[in-house]
């Protein structure tokens, strides 16, 4: 037993100095360490339990900072997986997509992406009260799936991986203003023609 105890420790001790770590244990560190949080449900569930994981997780969420977490657009869909007998629908399948941008210094967008969870729940005609709570609570689990995936994106951003993106955003914001600053010279260098008059009859 003892044998086996110390086996199951050396094993863990082994799996932690390889940076694993469980599922909804251990800390997250992140690169960023304040960051603007913002959405367009401002009160919503999702943003608030983010702030809330972020805070937790050491990171300042303050208006102002070098970064900012735009938690763009949720959408939910559902959709019948089966059905149980007598017609009455047997498993409903949920889907939330999560659509986000991180942006930087000058607030110059870096990343755009989206993370998508789904859940599978019963549906019981004879028992709607149950059901809908069955629905509820697959809702609150893929929301807390949601954000600790987020959590996750965030934890594998780099400072090396962060300074190259805003390089490139810079680059491609001075790019695009000297597009338009030279459009907008060679159209004021254009002749313009002036209308020709016809004779009245």
């Amino acid at each position: 037993m003892i044998k086996r105890n110390l086996l199951v420790m050396g094993l863990a001790v082994l799996l932690s100095a390889c940076g694993f770590q469980l599922r909804g244990t251990g800390t997250t560190e992140l690169a960023i360490k304040e960051i603007d949080l913002s959405a367009r449900n401002a009160y919503g569930p999702t943003v608030t339990q983010m702030r809330q994981m972020l805070e937790s997780s050491g990171v300042k969420v303050a208006a102002g900072a070098p970064y900012k977490l735009i938690l763009t657009n949720e959408q939910e869909s559902q959709r019948i997986l089966s059905y149980a007998g007598a017609g009455r629908t047997g498993e409903y399948q949920l889907t939330t997509v999560l659509q986000y941008d991180i942006r930087g210094q000058r607030d110059r967008g870096l990343l755009s992406d989206k993370i998508e969870v789904q859940k599978v729940f019963i549906h019981d005609g004879n028992n709607l009260v149950g059901s809908e709570q069955e629905a509820d609570d697959a809702r609150k689990d893929m929301r807390r799936d949601l954000v600790q995936r987020m959590m996750l994106r965030l934890q594998q951003l780099t400072p090396a991986q962060l300074d190259q993106m805003q390089q490139t955003a810079d680059a491609k914001a001075q790019a695009e203003a000297a597009a338009l600053e030279a459009a907008q010279k060679a159209e004021a260098q254009t002749p313009r023609q002036s209308p020709i008059e016809l004779p009245q009859q």
